[in-house]
């Protein structure tokens, strides 16, 4: 029998009934070394051999840690994640983490992770019932579902489940990035795209209507910036007086409020579109010049309760406006005139109203802060069903 020659392999059955491979290969820190593969049969463990030494072949090296992906992310979220990207979005990150990821793939080992795990990983969790697998009717003083036999199918969206793969996905290829991995097996996997409603826009005498009927409403002057400006609910309630220049006429959007570990906290737009200097109208004027009145009024009331944080919209005391808690104010509004929207909807307004009166996208894509010209035009085709029964009634008029 010939000898085998050097870093050709060796292969032999474990304990367990399971085979190991040994092969010798230059690692990325480019020492060479010999590593072990595994597998259920002999054959198994001679292909992945055999894909290392084709790597070898090419100058590619293999990574020399065993760091689990649960260690893998962690170090990910501490050293990567909270140093480069918004809180909002580390915020995120580390709850797909935490929840879904770690759970589930945690002691798989980075470098031999599969994507036929992956796959098969994220197919389960995107069918099986988060109720059953968290227990939260089990928590209930009196169960209702599925702790009393009646499972109540409660699954993931579909974006979730992109987004949970999205996590996996970044967080690999930075593994990609450092040479602790060589490829990223979650960019093989491919899972279903989801939908995403772009919402409904209101007309003109929907919208005229709204701020008749919020003319008396502490937060009038929020629903005109809303409608007119198409600003977002994070960057309305992070608005600054000191960004608001009546000399000049213009507004600056530079800050977003949001609640991140717990705080409400002033951060930066997530994009660099979302940074913008925007002309203001005479009806914006208005609004800002009779609420900066309204707020003076309430500063005077509230007295030595009163804490200044130089906001435009705010609590009765001055302090920032809890993002949720503006549903106070929007929902009984809502309710009076009968619309089936949500607040961020008066945004998709403002596009739909600005397009349909002839200004060009790229203007209202500046006007609103959109990254992409192309999300400005799909909130449009989306939204503007009227404009879409007067071209096809003009057609039809024409062939009549």
């Amino acid at each position: 029998m010939a000898k085998r020659a050097n870093g050709d392999g060796s292969i032999s059955q474990r304990k367990n009934g399971t085979y190991e491979g040994r092969v010798y290969v230059t690692t990325t820190s480019g020492v060479r070394k010999r590593v072990s593969v595994y597998g259920k049969t002999r054959d198994e463990a001679r292909e992945k051999i055999t894909q290392l030494q084709a790597q070898e072949a090419q100058g590619i090296p293999t990574p020399d840690t065993n760091m689990k992906l649960e260690e893998y992310l962690n170090y990910w979220l501490a050293k990567v994640v909270k140093v480069n990207r918004r809180p909002k979005t580390y915020q995120g990150y580390e709850s797909v983490v935490r929840v879904h990821l770690v759970p589930g793939l945690g002691r798989k080992k980075i470098r031999t992770l599969r994507a036929a795990e992956v796959r098969t990983w994220l197919a389960r969790v995107a069918t099986e019932c988060q109720c059953c697998k968290h227990g939260w009717d089990e928590d209930r003083r009196e169960p209702q579902c599925c702790a009393a036999g009646e499972c109540c199918k409660t699954v993931l969206s579909r974006r979730m489940v992109q987004s949970i793969h999205a996590v996996l996905r970044n967080a690999l290829q930075n593994a990609v990035r450092e040479e602790l991995i060589v490829r990223n097996v979650a960019t093989l996997v491919q899972i279903p795209t989801p939908t995403y409603d772009t919402g409904k826009g209101l007309s003109v005498a929907e919208a005229r209507l709204l701020l008749r009927e919020a003319a008396d409403d502490r937060l009038h002057a929020l629903y005109v910036l809303a409608l007119v400006m198409g600003m977002r609910r994070g960057e309305l309630l992070g608005l600054r007086w000191d960004a608001v220049n009546f000399d000049r006429g213009t507004l600056t959007v530079e800050r977003s409020l949001q609640r991140v570990d717990g705080e409400l906290a002033l951060v930066r737009p997530k994009t660099a579109a979302s940074v913008r200097t925007i002309p203001l109208p005479p009806v914006v004027v208005t609004a800002l010049t009779d609420h900066r009145e309204r707020q003076a009024q309430e500063r005077v009331a509230a007295g030595m309760e009163w804490k200044e944080h130089g906001l435009v919209f705010t609590s009765r005391i001055g302090t920032p406006l809890e993002p949720d808690n503006l549903r106070r104010s929007w929902y009984p509004l809502r309710r009076k005139l009968g619309l089936d929207i949500r607040f961020h909807d008066l945004r998709h307004s403002a596009v739909t109203l600005l397009l349909d009166l002839g200004v060009p996208p790229h203007i209202v894509r500046q006007i609103v802060g959109h990254s992409d010209i192309g999300v400005t035009m799909k909130i449009y085709a989306h939204a503007s069903l009227d404009e879409q029964r007067k071209a096809l009634g003009k057609l039809g008029e024409a062939l009549g």
